[in-house]
């Protein structure tokens, strides 16, 4: 149990601090068409990049709706108490985080929802955890 939260920890921190600092893009797989340089594989996991588990990017990438100023993020995964969806995050493109939700193995679904900034018109990115597929996203905009 010790390991897994110093896992979720660092994974957290991880991605924090990319999406703070955006020294670069990180992606589970280097994308030679973009020349993006990235993190070894298994950071972060995109729909276009799942690297080992691109079996498994239904249950797992988080979709998005936005209506007016309002951030819907659901994924689409089973909540058990051996297989479930840790954590939601909203992130700015300048690393603001406009809201985050922690979900138990209890709980029915993985739905968050957040207002968003006024005159907000930027990137934003959806962050959805996973206690055994580890960190997705999705980057959208409004």
């Amino acid at each position: 149990m010790t390991n897994r939260r110093k896992f979720i920890k660092t994974t957290l921190a991880v991605a924090s601090g990319i999406a703070v600092g955006q020294a670069t893009t990180v992606f589970a797989d280097e994308d030679s068409s973009s020349g993006v340089s990235s993190l070894p594989n298994g950071i972060v996991y995109t729909e276009a990049n799942p690297g080992k588990w691109a079996k498994k990017v239904g249950g797992h990438l988080p979709q998005v709706q936005v209506v007016d100023n309002k951030v819907s993020i659901t994924t689409n995964h089973s909540m058990s108490e051996a297989h479930y969806i840790v954590r939601h995050t909203l992130v700015m493109e300048d690393g603001t985080v406009i809201g985050e939700k922690t979900f138990s193995p209890g709980d029915e679904n993985a739905i968050s929802n957040f207002d968003l900034p006024e005159g907000h018109s930027s990137k934003l990115y959806a962050t959805s955890f996973c206690n055994k597929h580890d960190l997705w996203m999705a980057e959208f905009s409004v």
